[in-house]
């Protein structure tokens, strides 16, 4: 073969069955090639095993499937290329011209967007209740025939705790699907409940460094099978690279996320000391409204710290004061970050939905990373002080 020919057609390297490496590789190939044009067609009749397209399924991303199903215990996972898509994905292909969705203005901004625009575009209508209003919840199911209850707990970002259990019931009883937005409190977290679909942004916990995006649906079998098909059309796919790092990741997401929780807990226990704090919110302290429903259907109260300061002007000070929180959107890296309201400003919402999302330019949001807890309450310190 002359040189053109050889470099595109390198020599096979086959590696023996009791010879496996120890860390699966990057199957960073969009095309998969078979022996034969039967065998290629018995694959994609579903006859036999194998990989055709990377958009379509890989093996790094099967991996990765596998393993965070098994994390939530469900039976099946489709990867997203971003968080955002793992809620887009279930409400489009879920949802019909003339279904109705119930959502929560207590929850990510995006999320919403996708309900009150982009699927109204279509005639899919909504009803938008804070997840605070049990007696609200049930006459909308029981008056309003619903497709999906689209809800997230904690909320993001002043961290309400929905009652999942009475949640799920009650859509269950009027024939409604649940889709969870369960990233804040993470896989290990709400798998007992009778939840249909779990959304996920990879981005935060599952990696956690904060150099990879990433999102996943995790639900029973029947319901993954019944989105994969639009799953691959709309193409919004994880790349293998992207898929590899995650599930690296996920070899000390039980230890970051632990530790997290504690700092959380240290940081957020010390700000309900400080006068200059209005209000904190952490499931975690026996202050949170909601305490006893986060202990009893949790197993941690996760890695995130919500206060009010008394102004807009102490909260963009405060930010500012950092010095190890870093100014940026996002959760779940392990370096701890800092949002004050004024970058969340939700500004979708009227009066009475900004009222029930208890959202402010007062407001920040803290993402609590794995450093020395001392080190953070001392920086968070000096920051009040400033």
């Amino acid at each position: 073969m002359k040189l053109p020919t050889r470099v595109n057609h390198p020599p096979a390297v086959a590696v023996p069955e009791d010879n496996r490496p120890l860390v699966a590789p990057i199957y960073q190939s969009v095309k998969f090639t078979f022996g034969d044009v039967a065998e290629a067609q018995r694959q994609s009749r579903g006859e036999r095993d194998g990989f055709a397209y990377s958009r379509v399924s890989n093996p790094t991303l099967r991996q990765l499937e596998l393993t965070l199903a098994q994390l939530q215990g469900r039976d099946a996972c489709l990867l997203m290329a971003s968080g955002i898509a793992a809620v887009s994905v279930p409400l489009l292909s879920l949802c019909r011209q003339g279904d109705h969705v119930l959502l929560f203005a207590e929850m990510y901004q995006p999320s919403r967007y996708l309900v009150r625009r982009l699927l109204a575009r279509y005639g899919i209508t909504h009803t938008m209740l804070s997840i605070e209003d049990d007696a609200g919840i049930e006459h909308a199911l029981a008056s309003t025939p619903t497709r999906l209850v689209l809800f997230e707990s904690p909320s993001n970002p002043v961290l309400k705790i929905a009652d999942v259990a009475r949640i799920a019931a009650a859509a269950r009883a009027h024939g409604a699907l649940t889709l969870l937005d369960n990233t804040f409190a993470s896989f290990h977290n709400h798998g007992q409940f009778d939840i249909d679909i779990f959304a996920h942004s990879l981005t935060k916990y599952a990696s956690g460094h904060g150099d990879v995006m990433g999102g996943a649906v995790i639900a029973s079998q029947a319901l993954i099978d019944s989105m994969r098909t639009d799953h691959i059309m709309i193409g919004a796919t994880l790349d293998p690279h992207a898929a590899f790092l995650i599930q690296r990741g996920l070899k000390t997401y039980p230890l970051r996320y632990q530790r997290q929780c504690e700092n959380a807990l240290r940081v957020a226990e010390f700000l309900e000391s400080q006068s200059s704090v209005a209000r904190v919110a952490y499931p975690g302290l026996q202050s949170h409204p909601q305490h006893s429903l986060a202990k009893a259907q949790m197993h941690d109260f996760g890695t995130i710290v919500t206060i009010e300061l008394h102004d807009q002007t102490r909260a963009r000070k405060f930010s500012d004061a950092l010095r190890l929180f870093a100014i940026s959107a996002s959760v779940g890296s392990t370096e701890s970050l800092v949002q004050p309201g004024e970058l969340m400003r939700a500004r979708d919402l009227n009066e009475q939905e900004r009222g029930w999302a208890a959202l402010d330019d007062a407001t920040v949001r803290l993402s609590i990373g794995i450093e020395d807890a001392a080190d953070l309450i001392a920086d968070l310190d000096q920051a009040l002080r400033a």
